[in-house]
């Protein structure tokens, strides 16, 4: 078969779709989301209370089936079993895009195996949202949900430290003011973005120096979207020359060449080579 032939098949296929549901506002799904959804035989959800929430509110009375970290094994034959004879079943998350720090991947991977379809309904997503509106670069690294021990912390928070880009990541809200240390360690001179109940009627954003950022006073619920920004460029600071380096140059402007004296001024200084070129020109001038 050739790949056009392929691509050709744009009919809604009998499978599995991974659909994206709103991340706060209901407002946010998509129509062809709610097409899906009412299509399904079944659809696999975190939590089914949650999610009745959404289906009710736009008449969806497909049949439901709990799949979360704890049971997605358990569950997987009978999911396979229900695809394979025929089932349109969608998978959603409690909120955004499945499989996106959320469960989804083990049975990804099981369809691929099985040559069973597997579709996106693209939408929402806690991720692009917070990076659209941050500021920093498009270039992004996104981590998932940071861990609990604190030399994996430590560990994986270096490492990240090195990639320059935004790095986003997601925590329970609980837990940040505890992280706050750990990030001024790694992420000098770096900005911050805080997204609080994104889309939702009291959504908030903190934006803050990484180095100038404090425990927050108020105690925050639910789960926070952080995006680092990538590394900020270092401006030179052109300090003039003290009498001390003056006086440096003076002894070594007939031992050394204008580029070593240079090098040794700059070496712990953040003077402008410039300055110190000029200078050095002027005593050999004046000799």
């Amino acid at each position: 078969m050739s790949l056009n032939n392929k691509f050709d098949n744009n009919k809604v296929k009998i499978g599995l779709h991974v659909v994206s549901t709103p991340i706060g506002n209901l407002l946010d799904i998509s129509q062809r989301a709610i097409k899906t959804l009412r299509q399904s035989d079944y659809i696999l959800c975190e939590d089914t209370r949650i999610s009745k929430i959404l289906l009710s509110k736009f008449n969806i009375k497909s049949n439901l089936i709990s799949y979360h970290k704890f049971n997605e094994k358990k569950n997987l034959n009978k999911i396979i079993s229900l695809l394979k004879s025929g089932c349109f079943i969608s998978l959603i998350s409690d909120a955004g895009t499945p499989n996106i720090s959320d469960p989804g991947r083990i049975l990804i991977n099981e369809c691929l195996k099985n040559n069973i379809n597997v579709s996106p309904v693209p939408g929402p997503s806690a991720v692009s949202s917070a990076v659209s509106v941050s500021g920093f670069t498009d270039k992004f690294y996104f981590y998932g949900f940071l861990p609990e021990k604190n030399k994996t912390l430590n560990n994986d928070l270096q490492i990240l430290s090195k990639l320059n880009c935004s790095i986003v990541f997601f925590i329970s809200a609980k837990k940040f003011n505890k992280t706050i240390p750990t990030l001024k360690k790694y992420f000098k001179g770096r900005k911050i973005l805080i997204c609080k109940e994104m889309t939702k009627f009291y959504e908030e954003f903190f934006r803050e120096e990484i180095d100038n950022l404090k425990i927050l006073e108020r105690r925050l619920k639910g789960e926070l979207t952080i995006v680092i920004s990538e590394m900020q460029a270092i401006k030179n600071v052109s300090q003039k020359l003290s009498e001390s380096d003056k006086n440096i140059i003076k002894k070594t402007i007939n031992k050394l060449s204008v580029k070593e004296i240079i090098d040794l001024i700059t070496k712990n200084n953040d003077i402008s080579k410039k300055e110190i070129y000029n200078y050095c020109i002027k005593l050999k001038n004046e000799n």
